[in-house]
């Protein structure tokens, strides 16, 4: 996918596309930013599948914005052989902006999973990137921390090739237990969130953040500071998926209002 600025509006310059992996075009729902395209990635085959090699290549072009997300939740489908990967390149030209949102990743029992995202991009752009993992399918049979491993690494660097950070997960419950503390500890659902934007936005993105878990909610949360200063990492904890997408709503919505000075959209009826 590539996104273009054309003036009134950004648009969905290039795309193409093989199964399993289907992109609609762009639509324009967004009320708060009439200029965004808003672009679904579906999954034909329901699920990602042992042996799928997904690769997902966007490219935003100087002064462009959009929104990307999923149709659903990416379920990883139970496996007896082989893994399945997907490999994402991020690149943002000048004063470009992309969030990228996709829905929750379910991993099955015995599930295998790595992801790979590397980003490229300029000291003026901003990116939203979030991930949401749940534990399996909880409320089928407790399936929690079943899968047999789950991998991401992501790498960013400026257009000059500078190195700016490097954040690896790696998850085998069968090999290290992962109710430690400094882990998920007594929480089931993991949100992760990279923001990469010029450090004046960071400056005041993080002054609005409260970390911690606050009286009455059910996750805990909290912002750090990215290396080179390429902007921050939010990550949430909580034993559900509502209320960590709730969590990271919230940082989006700080995002967007400092970065653009407009709202985030309403939740969709589908959740």
């Amino acid at each position: 996918m590539r996104f273009e600025d054309r003036g009134e509006r950004s648009v969905l310059g290039h795309l193409y596309r093989k199964a399993p992996l289907l992109v609609q075009q762009a639509l324009y729902w967004d009320e708060a930013l009439p200029g965004m395209p808003c672009v679904y990635m579906i999954t034909t085959s329901g699920c990602v599948l042992q042996g799928d090699r997904l690769h997902i290549d966007i490219s935003m072009e100087p002064g462009s914005m959009a929104y990307v997300t999923t149709q659903s939740a990416t379920k990883v489908h139970e496996m007896d052989a082989n893994f399945a990967s997907q490999e994402q390149t991020l690149t943002l030209g000048h004063d470009s902006y992309l969030e990228l949102m996709p829905g929750t990743t379910i991993p099955h029992r015995h599930a295998r999973y790595v992801a790979r995202t590397d980003i490229t991009i300029d000291p003026t752009a901003t990116l939203l990137f979030a991930e949401t993992v749940m534990p399996g399918r909880k409320h089928h049979r407790g399936e929690v921390f079943e899968y047999d491993l789950y991998s991401t690494l992501t790498n960013a660097r400026r257009p000059d090739g500078t190195d700016l950070f490097t954040e690896k997960l790696l998850i085998e419950p069968a090999h290290w237990p992962v109710r430690l503390a400094g882990a998920m500890g007594e929480y089931d659902v993991f949100g992760n969130v990279v923001l990469l934007t010029p450090k004046a936005n960071a400056d005041m993105i993080i002054e609005q953040l409260v970390p911690g878990r606050q009286d009455g909610e059910m996750t805990v949360a909290g912002a750090s500071w990215l290396p080179n200063d390429a902007g921050l990492i939010y990550k949430v904890l909580g034993p559900e998926s509502a209320p960590v997408r709730e969590k990271v709503r919230e940082f989006w919505a700080v995002v967007r209002r400092t970065v653009l000075d407009a709202p985030i959209p309403p939740v969709p009826l589908w959740g």
